[in-house]
């Protein structure tokens, strides 16, 4: 590292120069609280502009989900267990609004590949590694430890995760029929243009001098998120021509998926891996509560 300082200066994203100053100036510990801030405001623009990066969290954490799913050996998680994993992103996002970090609570893709590499898959894991982030995180001297970890550690770590990623998102099509001219057109359309619109946007459209402007300032930021995600882009470009182009159930893989997920999917072992214990708790003492769309209603 100090040959890499030397030679190449501070601006090398493999530079560690400085740590030991950054961490004397840190505090030992750092309690974050609501309002730390200032006092949360709300107007329009921030909010189209957040609603729409929350759109793009969303429709990721449900390819995360079954990601997750099948990395673990589990059964496909029911919609209610989609909707709870939905709902308490909300509440962390919310929360974490308040205290003021400035970063969304969602699912991350990264923390799914984890999984592939370690091979662990146990929700107690999970919690304990939750707690200890939670407690390093009001360790500021850690936190500035694991922050000034260089960037080509962290892109080396990334480049075998998404690999995982890309690879088990891939092999959900082994239900579509291949050989059909309908499937292999819009798996290539909608992989083209979530690469090519987004980075067009990037390059071209979020430009200063070449911005979007149609008057209306919320919608242009509206429309620049939507365009710059590949998620939204190629996820919706996907799902509306499978529903509009005609095909046979045996053609778009529904029939193979179905016969696969029931194989796996009977409600014992479902329950059993996504039910949630204070729910159930309270669900058995009032029942009424298994009408909500994020309660266990395998019954």
């Amino acid at each position: 590292s100090s040959g890499i300082n030397a030679e190449y200066g501070d601006d090398n994203p493999a530079s560690t120069r400085g740590l030991s100053e950054k961490l004397q100036a840190a505090n030992w510990f750092y309690f974050p609280y609501p309002g730390q801030f200032g006092m949360p405001r709300v107007s329009i623009g921030g909010f189209v502009g957040m609603f729409a990066g929350v759109l793009a969290g969303i429709i990721e954490s449900l390819g995360d989900y079954y990601a997750c799913a099948k990395l673990a050996g589990a059964p496909p998680p029911p919609k209610y267990a989609i909707n709870r994993g939905i709902l308490l992103e909300g509440v962390g996002c919310f929360v974490a609004g308040l205290v003021g970090p400035g970063v969304g609570v969602t699912s991350y893709t990264e923390n799914v590949g984890a999984i592939s590499l370690t091979k662990v898959g146990s929700r107690a894991v999970i919690v304990c590694s939750g707690v200890f982030m939670i407690v390093i995180a009001c360790i500021g001297k850690v936190g500035v430890l694991f922050s000034s970890l260089p960037d080509p550690i962290i892109g080396g770590m990334y480049i075998v995760m998404f690999g995982i990623i890309g690879a088990v998102g891939i092999s959900n099509l082994q239900f579509v029929d291949l050989t059909s001219s309908r499937n292999i057109f819009i798996i290539g359309l909608s992989l083209y243009l979530g690469l090519a619109i987004p980075s067009w946007t990037n390059a071209e459209l979020l430009k200063a001098d070449n911005s979007l402007n149609t008057g209306n300032d919320d919608f242009d930021a509206l429309v620049a998120v939507i365009l710059s995600s590949g998620m939204i882009v190629g996820g919706s470009i996907a799902c509306f021509l499978d529903n509009t182009l005609p095909g046979t159930d045996e053609e778009r893989g529904l029939t193979s998926y179905r016969l696969a997920t029931k194989a796996v999917g009977n409600k014992d072992l479902r329950k059993k891996v996504y039910s949630e214990p204070l729910m159930e708790i309270l669900a058995k003492r009032c029942p009424i509560l298994r009408k909500l769309p994020f309660v266990c209603n395998d019954e």
